[in-house]
């Protein structure tokens, strides 16, 4: 066994001292023989790693998958701002009317009158003549002490009065807020009683006052 091994580098020394034209580092040709399955060397260092190739191309579309399940409802979101006011749009048709509201109460009317007469003679000239006998005085319109009427309720209001004349002639006016607007004259009639009357119409706002004198 020991001449075999001799042998076998002899052999193996020529192949050593041979001399080459390759280059440093190019890789040396197999040997043939034999002997060449159990010369290989030993594994070098593993190389570095090469630099990375280019995209591929897009490759085909797949077929359509299944429809997949429902997801879950998500959160509710915030209520958002409030958007610009819109153009107005056209006229709507009228509606249908509606039912037939209840009956409402009574309005109620405000009235204002009054009736006086006299108990006495006139005896003081150019003063607010005192009717102090009352056929009618429900509201208190008229003041029996002053003897005016108190307007309360602004309107239309119709004054009218009726006077005895005897012993002596009569004139008397009816006045509004101290001014006269209408007058009446009766003269006596001797040995006879005589009888004038006066009406009119007037406006009245709260507060205005009316009477004979």
């Amino acid at each position: 066994m020991l001449l075999l091994g001799a042998v076998l580098l002899l052999l193996a020394l020529p192949s050593l001292g041979q001399e080459t034209t390759e280059k440093p580092g190019a890789l040396l040709p197999m040997p043939k023989g034999a002997c060449a399955g159990w010369m290989a060397g030993i594994p070098g260092h593993p190389g570095h790693n090469g630099t990375p190739g280019r995209d591929g191309r897009d490759g085909v579309p797949g077929e359509k998958g299944e429809k997949g399940d429902t997801g879950l409802t998500g959160p509710k979101g915030d209520t958002g701002e409030s958007g610009v006011t819109g153009v107005e749009g056209p006229r709507g048709f009228p509606g249908i009317p509606g039912r037939k509201g209840e009956p409402g109460e009574s309005a109620y009317v405000y009235r204002s009158a009054f009736s006086v007469g006299l108990e006495t003679r006139v005896t003081v000239p150019n003063m607010p003549i005192r009717f102090t006998k009352i056929f009618y005085n429900q509201q208190n319109h008229y003041d029996v002490t002053t003897g005016k009427f108190h307007c309360n309720i602004p309107g239309l209001y119709y004054f009218s009065f009726h006077i005895t004349v005897y012993l002596k002639d009569v004139k008397v006016s009816l006045y509004k807020k101290d001014k006269a607007v209408l007058f009446t004259y009766d003269q006596y009639q001797d040995k006879n009683v005589d009888q004038a009357s006066g009406s009119v119409l007037l406006y009245l706002e709260k507060g205005d006052q009316v009477w004979l004198q």
